[in-house]
């Protein structure tokens, strides 16, 4: 490794620009080497000022550019199986945004690719397990004061969905979050899902099925219930509580800036992901720059990222049938024995 990691940058939209940002200004070790797009206006307006950064339409130029030595991929969803391919191909680690891959058996084919050569290169960008609220939670869990958790009751809402996005990806693009991290949380996997939908909101897009309330079994014998409304028009919430044995706790509560004005009082609320989560990206890239330049992988593991399309998956035939859906899991190669939930 050179003395900075030169990090290539796959997509410059929303996501991508700010992860650029974020590796050129918040991070250390690390410096942004190419950024790739296919709209090359949005990719050199993300590298703009950035010393020695290089700008390519497409990804395969940006991991073969001059200095580079790992990949962070912020492209669309779809794009995301041959980035990863490409990058395991050249041996390149990586820090790739959720989801890993959209569709089960493609995610499980980064799986069997990283498997067949022997070492962890993927992590997932599941962002919510270097939130120091959610790393609190997991700790309280894990130590046992609570005793063995019962149930997860958990809150994921947007001030409105963009334009296109549809029934499915409330569960695909939304609930994917809660689906890694009541896996985490409480180290068991999902085993069943089922889909209930109140009547759509009147502030949700004509035939969007928002909000939804959707129900995981575990093979651990928990419940883990997700209310989803990608639609609420007044902030970004997200909240969890653990229900145990001796007690509970809960993540996400709103404790920001009081505001008082016009004689009201409340509490401002985030409006989107990278304000709430800001602190979380930026942990969770500098740990994954400080990994790789040691040469280790420690974040959520491709395994990871397959486990949760396929039971997003299972959520999404859950909603279109309205019956109780089971997840299906491939065998777990060696490789990720250890790693997972």
């Amino acid at each position: 490794m050179s003395e900075l990691l030169g990090v290539a940058v796959l997509g410059a939209g929303h996501m991508g620009a700010d992860h650029v940002r974020r590796l050129d200004r918040v991070v250390s070790g690390a410096r942004v080497a190419a950024v790739a797009d296919p709209d090359t206006a949005r990719a050199k307006e993300a590298a703009a000022g950035i010393e020695g950064a290089t700008v390519h339409a497409e990804a395969a130029a940006a991991l073969d550019a001059p200095g580079v030595e790992a990949v962070l991929i912020a492209s669309p969803g779809p794009a995301h199986e041959e980035a990863l391919l490409a990058a395991l191909a050249r041996g390149l680690p990586v820090l790739c945004e959720k989801p890993m891959v959209p569709e089960s058996e493609g995610a499980l084919r980064v799986v069997e690719a990283e498997a067949r050569g022997g070492r962890r290169l993927t992590q997932v960008g599941f962002m919510r397990r270097y939130d120091a609220e959610y790393r609190r939670l997991k700790r309280v869990l894990d130590d046992g004061r609570l005793g063995r958790p019962l149930m997860l009751h958990c809150v994921h809402r947007n001030v409105s969905s963009p334009p296109g996005f549809t029934s499915a990806m409330l569960i695909d693009s939304s609930v994917s979050h809660e689906i890694d991290a009541a896996r985490w949380l409480l180290g068991q996997e999902l085993t069943a899902v089922t889909v209930l939908r109140p009547r759509p909101s009147g502030g949700a897009p004509r035939g969007l099925l928002d909000p939804q309330f959707v129900l995981f079994e575990t093979d651990g014998g928990a419940l883990v219930d997700v209310e989803v409304f990608v639609n609420c028009g007044f902030g970004y919430q997200v909240r969890c509580e653990a229900v145990c044995e001796h007690g509970s706790a809960r993540a996400g509560e709103d404790h920001g800036l009081l505001l008082t004005t016009a004689g009201t009082a409340g509490a401002e609320v985030p409006q989107d992901y990278l304000v709430r989560f800001a602190d979380a990206y930026d942990r969770e890239v500098q740990a994954w720059v400080d990994a790789t330049r040691q040469g280790r992988v420690t974040g959520p593991s491709a395994w990871d990222g397959y486990a949760a399309s396929a039971v997003a998956e299972a959520g999404v035939r859950a909603l279109e049938s309205g019956l109780r859906t089971p997840v299906e899991l491939a065998p777990r190669p060696a490789l990720y024995a250890d790693t997972g939930r």
